[in-house]
């Protein structure tokens, strides 16, 4: 099993190769430009605890408080002139350099972890921290970030809501071994806080707080969500009953042909109802929580209208955006009711009569108040999302991509899309099969 995971000396020396020239680089032209600049390898390929395969270089060049980050920026640009500039807190480069994934982060020098002028200024202080404690637990990490991997909730990203690298490294210190990660964790319970050097003051609305032992103000597990946390919860508890290699490395998800999704919508007996549009230009951080907004947004409109929805989801592939409502009611009646003010406030009964002069049945009396059944406006879900979707509150990226075109298929419809990445996507939403047992 470690030998799946752990990074082959091969890998080990070229990385150390790599992240040595590209450090020396950024050195010399600081020193060509007469730049007070340190360079760092920070990460886990500075703590030897990433995985084989895994090709991420994190480099940063911290400056002194004093000086401004823009110069650090240009010269991370001339690093690697073939890149695209990423923006976090504040802008920084991504390269890829000989098969690396290289991210160039300008920081500060600060000397304490209390006087931060950004949030990336912590990463050194994390760096030196775990570097002084993980030693003789490296293998540990790497069994618990493959175990998280293969059940779907590692990455701290927003769109993953998972568990952070460096919060691996945490559990790991803590309970001294993945075993005992694992066991700790089966008894976890919303709210459970974890303090590593016990200097935590500071309350956290998170469902599991991991005190940050350079910053205690601040939860490491801040980006966790309630259901990844006890996914992981459920599936450690499984594993220890009855382990498996499945755990780490689950069967590949094949996208769907036409014939398995279509057989599968049948045994369904619902209706998929989709959303596509071309994504905004914008860093998956912000992406996926205005696709979550709006499909919250649009949950709420399909069901005041009185739209039956299953479930629902959302992804973003290459330049497309997708967004998933699976309707166990999708066609209602012509006919609805809607109810008045009770009869004797005469004001509003009147100004109520007046919103609804002709309806097909009443106004007739029911339990004190006054009813009136009228015509649905859009009495198919379909029909409704296509006249009302761009007049929701979707986030500002959202709505000028919808604005400016989107389609919607219902039913066998979303057969015409054939990408391979919406069909995995699609086999894996029907499937919807955590590891518990």
């Amino acid at each position: 099993m470690l030998s799946q995971v752990r990074p082959s000396p091969k890998e080990r020396e070229r990385l150390r190769l790599i992240s040595r020239e590209i450090i020396a680089k950024i050195e010399r032209l600081a020193e060509e430009r007469g730049m007070v600049l340190q360079a760092m390898l920070v990460g886990s390929a500075a703590r030897d605890t990433w995985l084989a395969q895994d090709h991420d270089l994190d480099i940063f060049l911290g400056v002194p408080e004093n000086s401004d980050l823009s110069e650090a920026m240009e010269l991370a640009r001339l690093v690697a002139p073939e890149h695209e500039e990423r923006y976090a807190e504040h802008p920084y480069v991504h390269a890829r350099v000989d098969g690396f994934e290289v991210d160039l982060v300008p920081c500060y020098l600060v000397d304490d972890a209390s006087r931060l002028k950004s949030a990336v200024d912590r990463t050194p202080f994390h760096t030196r921290y775990i570097k002084g404690k993980i030693a003789g637990l490296e293998d540990d990490v790497l069994l618990l970030k493959q175990f998280l991997k293969g059940i779907g909730v590692y990455g701290s990203e927003l769109k993953t809501g998972g568990f952070s690298g460096y919060l691996v490294e945490l559990l790991v210190i803590l309970y001294r071994s993945f075993p005992d990660v694992l066991r700790a964790a089966s008894h976890w319970r919303p709210d459970t806080v974890l303090d590593l050097e016990g200097e935590g003051k500071k309350l956290h609305d998170e469902p599991l707080t991991v005190v940050d032992p350079v910053d205690p103000n601040r939860n490491v597990a801040a980006a966790l969500t309630l259901d990844k946390m006890l996914l992981f919860s459920a599936a450690s508890r499984s594993f220890l009953d009855r382990p498996s290699l499945e755990f780490f490395f689950p069967r590949e998800d094949e996208p769907l042909s036409d014939e398995e999704a279509q057989a599968r919508m049948d045994a369904r007996g619902t209706m998929p109802l989709i959303l596509q549009f071309q994504a905004p230009d914008v860093v998956e951080d912000v992406l996926y929580p205005q696709m979550r907004k709006a499909e919250e947004s649009i949950r709420a409109l399909l069901t005041r209208k009185g739209f039956l929805i299953l479930r629902s989801d959302v992804l973003a592939y290459r330049d497309r955006a997708v967004m998933l409502f699976e309707m166990e009611g999708w066609e209602l009646s012509r006919a609805c009711r809607r109810t008045g003010p009770p009869v004797w406030e005469a004001e509003h009964v009147a100004r109520f009569l007046a919103v609804h002069p002709h309806p097909l049945s009443g106004p007739y009396i029911k339990e004190g108040r006054v009813v009136v059944e009228e015509s649905r406006k859009h009495n198919c879900a379909r029909d409704l999302l296509a006249a009302e979707l761009e007049g929701l509150s979707l986030g500002k990226h959202l709505s000028e991509a919808i604005r400016r075109g989107h389609k919607i298929y219902a039913g066998q419809e979303i057969l015409e899309i054939r990408d391979r990445e919406f069909r995995i996507f699609l086999a894996q939403y029907l499937d919807a099969r955590a590891p518990i047992y």
